[in-house]
C-alpha cells in the first residue's frame, strides 16, 4: 500500500466505501473492478477501504480480498491494519451522552428499537428487540435488558423507529442531539449515534497522514449520506449511481452503480 513520488495515475489515494461502493449485492467485488484497482496500485497509488463497518464486520470482506493495508472502520472511529490485524486507533461513544441522547430522542418521537457496536477487534453487534438487522453472514447478540448496552465500551448506537423513514428519523434527531453526538444515515435502516465530530473524514484524515498522502491527493467513492464528509475532504468525489439524492448533491461526479461496476469505469478512465 505504499506510494510513490512520482505516479502516472492523478490521485495517490483511492478511498472506497465498502456496502453499495466497492461490494456488489451478493458481498463480492467484481473482477474487472479489482483489476481496475489492481492497475491503479501498480501504477503508484495506495487503496483504502473506508467503511461504517466495526472492524469484526469487516475483516472477512478485507480477508476475501487479500487486502494488507489501512481501513477505516465504524464511520471512522477505527484505523485497522488489515495485514497486521491489528486496531491503530480507536474511538469510543461516551455512554453518558450517548443515553441522554436516546432518552431526548425517545421524549421527540417515542419508543425506539436499539443496536450498539462494541469496541475492539472482537466487538460483538448488541441488537434489541424490536431492531431489525439485514439478512447477511454477519453474527449479532441479542439482548433484552438495556443495561447489557452500557456494560462495555461502544464506538455507535444504531436507533430504528417504528413509522419513522429513515431519513426523517436521522433528520430529528440530528435537530434534537445535534450537540451531544454526531447522527449519520449509512444506509437502509442504518441511522446512528456516533460520537461528536466523528465522521469518516476524519479516520481517512489520520490513515491518509500514516500512508504520507493529503487530501488533495485523494478521490473517494461513495453512496451513503454518511459519505458527504469524505466528499468535503477529498479532492475529487465520486457517487454511484445507486446513492442517495444527498450525497449525488455534492458529488462532483456521478458514475455507474456498484452493480454495474462504477469504481472500474472511473479507475480506467484516469489511467495513462
Amino acid at each position: 500500500m505504499s506510494t510513490t513520488e512520482r505516479s502516472p495515475f492523478p490521485y495517490k489515494l483511492i478511498a472506497t466505501d465498502l456496502d453499495g461502493t466497492l461490494l456488489r449485492s451478493d458481498e463480492t467485488v467484481s473482477e474487472r473492478t479489482r483489476a481496475a484497482l489492481t492497475a491503479a496500485t501498480q501504477a503508484g497509488a495506495a487503496h483504502i477501504v473506508v467503511t461504517g463497518r466495526a472492524v469484526p464486520w469487516t475483516r472477512h470482506i478485507l480477508d476475501d480480498l487479500g487486502y494488507r493495508g489501512l481501513a477505516v472502520c465504524g464511520q471512522g472511529a477505527q484505523v485497522y491494519h488489515a495485514g497486521e490485524h491489528r486496531l491503530l486507533t480507536s474511538v469510543t461513544l461516551d455512554r453518558q451522552l450517548a443515553g441522554l441522547a436516546l432518552s431526548k430522542i425517545e421524549a421527540e418521537v417515542g419508543p425506539l428499537a436499539l443496536a450498539a457496536s462494541r469496541d475492539g477487534l472482537d466487538g460483538e453487534v448488541l441488537v434489541g428487540p424490536g431492531y431489525t438487522v439485514q439478512e447477511g453472514p454477519l453474527p449479532v447478540v441479542a439482548f433484552e435488558d438495556i443495561a447489557e448496552l452500557w456494560s462495555a465500551p461502544l464506538n455507535k448506537v444504531y436507533i430504528q423507529h417504528p413509522r419513522l423513514d429513515d431519513d426523517h428519523l436521522a433528520r430529528i434527531a440530528r435537530q434534537v442531539v445535534g450537540s451531544l453526538v454526531d447522527v449519520v444515515m449509512a444506509g437502509a435502516g442504518v441511522v446512528e449515534l456516533l460520537p461528536l465530530g466523528l465522521s469518516k473524514a476524519t479516520g481517512l484524515s489520520l490513515a491518509a497522514r500514516r500512508l504520507g498522502c493529503r487530501a488533495a491527493d485523494t478521490i473517494a467513492f461513495g453512496d451513503m449520506p454518511n459519505d458527504i464528509p469524505m466528499f468535503g475532504w477529498a479532492q475529487h468525489g465520486v457517487a454511484m449511481a445507486n446513492a442517495h439524492d444527498e450525497l449525488k448533491a455534492v458529488a462532483h461526479e456521478i458514475t455507474a452503480s456498484n452493480e454495474d461496476d462504477g469504481i472500474a469505469v472511473v479507475l480506467e478512465q484516469l489511467m495513462p
